[in-house]
């Protein structure tokens, strides 16, 4: 009953950084109690576990080459956030199931619903009493938008298909009228990519959903005022750009692009050091390109570098790029195991997609969301389904 009750808090703990606290904790306190520990070598049989710890155990190794690890703190610690999928996955199992997908559901939908008060009641982007930015809520429909597109090309009930494309779209209205254009870009590449994989062999079928996805998108991106605004936004950053200008949402992150490559190029096999990102940039802007960003800190203070690459990159160098990449690799080898391949695909298109302008794991509610996805997903295919160990074998 405990394991039950820690899954079914987490997925609506997750929402609230003050219950996700005690979520994260309860969590590993019933997986010990349950056996988890004895059970940790079968965990062990995931490549997604082992990704992770790899890239766990990478960042810690940067500690010993990192001038002051507590630098940056904020930032390079959530990257272990990841490790709550051990417990959770070691937990769940077919009776566990209803408990888990109740409180993924429960969480999801009632954040959902405030999130549309905010925007239609309060006219309000995001949600300010649970702390979540219009790019963390942004995030959210995205992930919502693969999900529900991949639930309603699999489910053979007529009602209940009807349904879940109805919701997509639905997901993909709200997110055309919030702020975030990156998430927003890659959440229409992801989902066109999990089409194409869905449809790849049904030529007809798959022209169809295309054109009736584009036909929405035109639609939306036409009528949305919110979306006019952030392009309009985005071409006048670019001209401010071109003139020097770089205290704008475009410019500084162009800005730290920058200096963040010519960081990486100074040191790329190792790094600055666990923690070092940040700093670095405090005392390179002075003098780097003769002081050309060095208004920036007036603008907004660094906090990270709005690209995963580059984020990793600035702390570990060649070294944590491996491990970052092989940590992607590994979470998508888990996926195509278990037949959950285009969600794999689609998922992993939108993380990458997404660490382009933001790093994920600023990302902290989306984080866990996504991590529940996977675990619920595996436990499914383990439980109802065949896994591909089972049907045919993959190179690793």
């Amino acid at each position: 009953m405990l394991a039950k009750i820690a899954l079914l808090f987490f997925g609506i703990a997750l929402w609230h950084k003050g219950l996700s606290f005690y979520g994260y904790y309860l969590l590993p306190v019933a997986w010990v109690l349950d056996g988890g520990l004895r059970r940790f070598r079968q965990t062990l049989n995931e490549p997604f576990v082992i990704g992770m710890l790899v890239l766990c155990f990478v960042l810690a190794l940067g500690i010993l080459w990192s001038d002051d690890p507590k630098l940056g703190f904020k930032v390079w610690r959530r990257y272990f956030a990841f490790l709550v999928f051990i417990p959770y996955l070691s937990l769940l199992n077919k009776e566990r199931l209803p408990w888990a997908i109740g409180g993924l559901l429960a969480g999801y939908l009632g954040v959902l619903l405030t999130g549309i008060h905010q925007w239609i009641i309060m006219n309000t982007q995001g949600i300010p009493t649970l702390r979540l930015t219009y790019l963390d809520f942004s995030a959210m429909l995205g992930i919502g938008i693969i999900l529900t597109l991949y639930l309603a090309d699999i489910s053979k009930n007529k009602k209940t298909k009807s349904l879940l494309w109805f919701l997509a779209i639905l997901l993909l209205f709200i997110q055309f009228n919030q702020n975030a254009r990156g998430i927003l870009i890659a959440t229409l590449i992801s989902s066109g990519l999990l089409l194409l994989l869905l449809h790849k062999k049904e030529i007809r079928t798959l022209l169809t959903v295309m054109a009736s996805l584009i036909i929405v998108i035109a639609v939306f991106a036409y009528t949305s005022t919110s979306f006019h605004e952030r392009m309009a936004q985005a071409e006048h950053d670019i001209e401010l750009s071109k003139l020097g200008q770089y205290d704008t949402s475009l410019g500084y992150r162009l800005a730290l692009w920058d200096v963040g490559l010519h960081g990486i190029a100074e040191r790329p096999l190792l790094g600055r050091g666990t923690g070092m990102a940040g700093s670095y940039f405090d005392k390179t802007i002075e003098t780097y390109k003769s002081g050309l960003y060095k208004e920036l800190l007036k603008f907004s203070p660094i906090y990270h570098y709005h690209n995963d690459w580059i984020e990793v990159g600035m702390h570990l160098g060649a070294l944590g790029l491996a491990a970052y990449a092989f940590f992607l690799q590994s979470w998508f080898r888990t996926l195509r195991i278990h037949r959950l391949t285009p969600l794999g695909a689609a998922f992993m298109c939108f993380i990458v997609l997404l660490g382009l302008t933001d790093v994920f794991v600023i990302f902290r509610q989306n984080l866990y969301l996504i991590l529940i996805i996977t675990a619920i997903g595996v436990t499914w295919q383990k439980a109802y389904g065949l896994t591909s160990v089972q049907t045919e074998n993959y190179p690793v």
